[in-house]
């Protein structure tokens, strides 16, 4: 099958001399069409910065990144607009949604940027948000919707262009348990319907979702692995766990070491004598003496 995403040695770097910041670091990445790929890793490891890459909201510093077989480096900027526009569909954990807007005047604005007329633009927002189950909030505000609605509308948002690719970092960060099924479920939905899927997560359940899990780590890939939808990957269960514990000793290590402060005199330092009490002597005032009367 033809890969439509393509990394060749792709670097990402940040500042100047000594303050440079490598974000990512010569990483090599191909994506085939109707995959759902899952990208984990722990936070600064360069997962939201490698999708802003592919994402097209960003420009790689050094190396090459074919979309849909075209030198991404070759694009004007129009032309990236243009691809993210009509190819590209972004969820957000944040949502960005507009707060003067409603949740169907949200959902159209993308399509405005195609000259597309505001009756055509309001009814096919009105089909997105019926396909996230949201039709009877086409008119609420933003403030109006709870954290598991606001997201649904930001996916409706993303789906309105019918886009190749979904781009999803951290879909389910600000939600509950619950809100969040309801949106990888969706997710799920759009991917079996011939979507093209790349989801950043922290969370090891969601990658029961995907069909491929890849994981970062200072900005380098170092694992890739294919997975049975419907189960987690043994190996992204033994990394969340270790990460957990090293976690967990590094806090360990550190409450051991503000007890170990003390005691860094040797053993006998180690238990300190009770200091004595200093006895004062009290000096006792003699009582007068009272002069008889005769």
């Amino acid at each position: 099958m033809k890969h439509i995403i393509e990394l060749r040695d792709v670097s990402k770097l940040y500042g100047f001399g000594d303050a440079t910041t490598v974000a990512v670091e010569e990483v090599s990445f191909r994506v085939k069409k109707g995959e759902f790929v899952a990208v984990m890793g722990p936070s600064g490891s360069g997962k939201s910065t490698l999708m802003n890459l592919i994402g097209l909201l960003d420009r790689p510093t050094q190396g090459t990144y074919l979309l849909h077989g075209k030198n991404v480096a070759r694009f004007s900027k129009w032309r990236q607009s243009r691809y993210r526009r009509d190819r590209l569909g972004f969820v957000f954990q944040s949502f960005h949604l507009l707060p003067s807007m409603t949740a169907l005047e949200n959902v159209a604005l993308p399509l405005a940027y195609k000259g597309i007329t505001q009756t055509r633009r309001l009814t096919q927002a009105g089909n997105a948000l019926e396909r996230v189950g949201l039709s009877d909030r086409e008119y609420f505000y933003p403030k109006q919707l709870s954290g598991g609605q606001l997201q649904r509308v930001a996916i409706a948002r993303a789906i309105v262009n019918n886009p190749e690719v979904i781009i999803a970092d951290e879909p389910t960060g600000n939600l509950d348990s619950a809100s969040s099924r309801l949106v990888m479920e969706l997710l799920s939905d759009l991917h079996k319907s011939g979507h093209t899927i790349l989801m950043v997560t922290h969370n090891p359940e969601l990658t029961r979702y995907a069909n491929r899990v890849v994981y970062m780590h200072d900005g380098s890939i170092i694992a890739d692995e294919d997975s049975d939808i419907g189960s987690v990957p043994t190996l992204a269960r033994k990394m969340y766990f270790r990460a957990r514990k090293t976690e967990e000793d590094d806090l360990a290590g550190v409450s051991a070491l503000m007890e170990a402060v003390p005691q860094m005199g040797g053993k006998k330092s180690s238990k300190k004598k009770p200091a004595k009490k200093r006895r004062t002597k009290s000096k006792t005032k003699k009582p007068k003496s009272r002069s008889k009367s005769s």
